[in-house]
């Protein structure tokens, strides 16, 4: 089953307020990445998937233009 970040962290019970403080990111930038306004890089797409416990081939993270 695939996830989108949306998806993953409600599972994971966050909300958007608590991931982006996670991630270390200010909350406008974290809903840019869950939006699909902004790319999330590498990294931090492998520390979003650790910290919602999903394997990093489940989440589906895209842009609005894809």
């Amino acid at each position: 089953m695939k996830f989108t970040m949306k998806q993953a962290r409600e599972y994971a019970g966050l909300s958007q307020r608590e991931a982006a403080r996670q991630l270390d990111v200010a909350l406008a930038t974290y809903q840019g990445y869950e939006w699909g306004n902004v790319e999330m890089r590498i990294g931090l797409a492998k520390k979003f998937a650790k910290m919602v416990e999903i394997p990093l081939d489940q989440l589906i993270f895209y842009s609005k233009t894809s």
